[in-house]
C-alpha cells in the first residue's frame, strides 16, 4: 500500500518517515517554488525546529523558525509534501522539551535587553565625552 502512495504523491514516504530530527535541531528545507515562466526553482529555508506534530502519519507537520533581517520568521511544513525537495539536518541538539515555543518570547526578551544596553551605552558615552572635553582644554 505504501508503494501506491509513493506513485500518487511523488514523495518517498519511507525515507521521509525515517528522517530523525526533533525539536531543537537545525534543518535546511529545500522547497520547490514556481516562477512566473512556469519553471521551478529550489529555495532553502534554514532554521531551528520548534515543533514536530502528528508523528509519522500522512498529515505530519514541523515548524521551523529563523531570524531574517532582525525579524523572526516561522514556517510550517507538511512532512510528506511533494513541494519539499529535500530536508537536510545541519545540526543536532538535545532539547528537554518536545515543543520549543518559548523561544519566541526568549528572542524578544534578548532583543529588548540588547536595545536597553545599547541605549544605556550611548547615554553614558555622551556624558563621558562631555566630561573629557573640559579636561583637555584645561591642559
Amino acid at each position: 500500500m505504501a508503494i501506491a502512495k509513493n506513485k500518487l504523491s511523488g514523495v518517498d514516504i519511507e525515507a521521509r518517515s525515517n528522517l530523525d530530527f526533533h525539536a531543537g535541531d537545525t534543518v535546511r528545507v529545500w522547497s520547490k517554488i514556481l516562477d512566473e515562466k512556469g519553471k521551478t526553482r529550489l529555495q532553502a529555508f534554514e532554521g531551528l525546529v520548534l515543533a514536530r506534530k502528528h508523528g509519522k502519519e500522512i498529515g505530519a507537520t514541523f515548524t521551523v523558525r529563523r531570524v531574517a533581517s532582525g525579524v523572526g520568521v516561522e514556517r510550517i511544513f507538511p512532512l510528506f509534501s511533494p513541494s519539499i525537495d529535500k530536508i537536510e539536518i545541519t545540526k543536532k541538539s538535545r532539547a528537554r522539551r518536545s515543543k520549543l515555543y518559548y523561544v519566541r518570547t526568549k528572542a524578544v526578551k534578548d532583543v529588548r535587553r540588547k536595545l536597553r544596553s545599547v541605549a544605556n551605552n550611548v547615554e553614558e558615552g555622551d556624558e563621558t565625552m562631555e566630561a573629557e572635553v573640559p579636561a583637555e582644554t584645561k591642559e
